[in-house]
């Protein structure tokens, strides 16, 4: 199932308007009789600009989604393309150039270095690839995440809300043309949580990013343009302009109609 913003035939290469996308996507662990099915025959769009939510139950296959689209973890079968690049078959040196120069990083453990000042923290991927970041950019990435009277100070005299905020701006830093966040706000309480949701809505609306977001929760999920349901290694469903009440009830739905399919299983 493929975002309504990008419609091409399979062998084409991605329009304008698709950030990244994935073509019979598969993704196995383990051999023989012990081989899980993580993602199952995947095809999937990312429209660019946009907020994308991926939601399932645990085992569904989302993060392991995220991960093959980021060149983070490699496919057992199909394509993945980042813009007209296709990542699949790339060398482990091709991937990390290409995850340090196009792809920005969340996750729910802020990853934040110790001893590095919010400024340090934010600028240290560019750093580290010896570029000097866009001080215009970097100015309003910093405003608009509010983190001006931040940025000497250290992780561990900031909030976790805080932390999230400087991680986020350090995935924002380099422009990259997509970000993946994984349950970014799992380490936050809910006043946290929703500043940083406000925050990547904001870099969608204000700043022309594309970000997609792993996430459990219904309310994280309607910051987003499109939520995409994960069952079973397969994208099942999709909701455009979501509310939280809306994806808690397809959710409530999926759990149903699983439940019952595994009690089908079990008379057999």
């Amino acid at each position: 199932m493929s975002t309504p913003a990008a419609e091409h035939a399979p062998d084409q290469a991605p329009a304008d308007g698709v950030a990244a996308r994935a073509r019979g996507l598969t993704k196995a662990y383990g051999s023989g009789e012990t081989t899980v099915l993580a993602l199952d025959s995947v095809d999937v769009d990312i429209a660019r600009g946009r907020f994308t939510a991926v939601m399932g139950p645990s085992g569904s296959g989302k993060s392991t989604l995220m991960h093959c689209l980021a060149g983070l973890d490699t496919v057992s079968a199909g394509q993945v393309w980042l813009g007209d690049t296709e990542i699949t078959g790339l060398k482990e040196r091709e991937l990390t150039r290409l995850r340090r120069d196009r792809i920005g990083f969340m996750f729910q453990s802020f990853n934040l270095i110790p001893t590095l000042n919010a400024a340090e923290n934010i600028t240290l991927p560019m750093d580290i690839a010896g570029k000097k970041p866009d001080e215009k950019w970097l100015d309003q990435v910093i405003d608009t995440l509010g983190l001006r009277d931040r940025l000497k100070h250290r992780p561990a005299e900031l909030s976790g809300g805080q932390q999230q905020r400087v991680a986020c701006a350090r995935a924002l830093v380099s422009r990259p043309e997509l970000i993946f966040a994984d349950e970014p706000t799992g380490n936050l309480d809910s006043r946290a949580g929703l500043e940083v949701l406000a925050f990547l809505r904001q870099a969608v609306d204000e700043l022309g990013q594309t970000v997609v977001m792993v996430t459990h929760d219904p309310g994280a999920a309607a910051h987003s343009d499109l939520v995409l349901f994960l069952g079973d290694g397969r994208i099942v469903d999709e909701m455009e302009r979501p509310t939280a009440e809306a994806v808690l009830e397809r959710m409530k739905r999926f759990d149903v109609i699983r439940g019952q399919v595994e009690d089908t299983d079990g008379q057999e």
